[in-house]
């Protein structure tokens, strides 16, 4: 395990925050890799959870983007009243979400924070052109960092609001129409990160509209 301190921390959401930490020596990663992380104070240093890592691995800091689930006294809500100078514990890095080409980016929710690290590196590349991004949310206000991703993916960013009908947002659920009317191509690569649920019915959508199981990148 390694100590990290809080930097610098401020809020995205009503109930997301990013959080920056020093980086220890020598540690590296790769853009949509996690870590265990736990809280270094009593009670709470054994908890472990996994966040992924929103900062590139060439930055001189950490960075996590972390939603509090306030409704019961676990770890995201203790995470949520931390301060500047607290500090967290982590493990090595780990994960499957890595990019294999360009595609389509499916996310539910705090789901996106692989994607986040992925798109900048792609940014920074100049290589974003002809990837997509289809973000499921609740609310407008649930949607994590919609300006960054209008911002560097224009018409190619598709904001999905399941319980708002709003301009500029479509509305309801991802199923197999949606995705037969805003993906032309299935034989690209897709990458899917949210709720277990969601990722088990978007990869079987997927599936039966013939895409490639091999090319769809998830969590396993």
């Amino acid at each position: 395990m390694y100590e990290v301190k809080i930097n610098d921390l401020f809020s995205l959401t009503h109930d997301v925050k990013r959080i920056i930490t020093e980086k220890p020596k020598n540690y590296n990663f790769s853009p949509g890799q996690a870590t265990e992380v736990a809280i270094k104070q009593e009670k709470w240093e054994n908890e472990k959870r996994p966040f992924t890592f929103t900062s590139l691995p060439e930055d001189d800091f950490l960075e996590f983007v972390i939603k509090s689930y306030r409704d019961h006294d676990g770890v995201t809500n203790h995470i949520d009243n931390l301060v500047i100078g607290d500090s967290l514990l982590i493990d090595d890095p780990w994960g499957a979400i890595q990019y294999k080409g360009k595609g389509v980016f499916i996310a539910g929710g705090a789901g996106i924070t692989p994607f986040i690290p992925i798109f900048k590196d792609l940014v920074k590349k100049g290589e974003i052109e002809g990837n997509k991004l289809i973000f499921a949310n609740k609310t407008r206000k649930d949607v994590i960092m919609e300006p960054y991703f209008f911002d560097i993916l224009d018409e190619d960013f598709i904001s999905v609001l399941e319980k708002e009908n709003l301009e500029g947002h479509e509305h309801g659920m991802i199923n197999m129409e949606f995705l037969k009317k805003h993906i032309n191509d299935f034989s690209q690569a897709f990458y899917v990160c949210g709720p277990d649920q969601m990722v088990k019915d978007i990869y079987k959508f997927l599936e039966n509209l013939g895409a490639d199981p091999e090319g769809i990148v998830f969590e396993k």
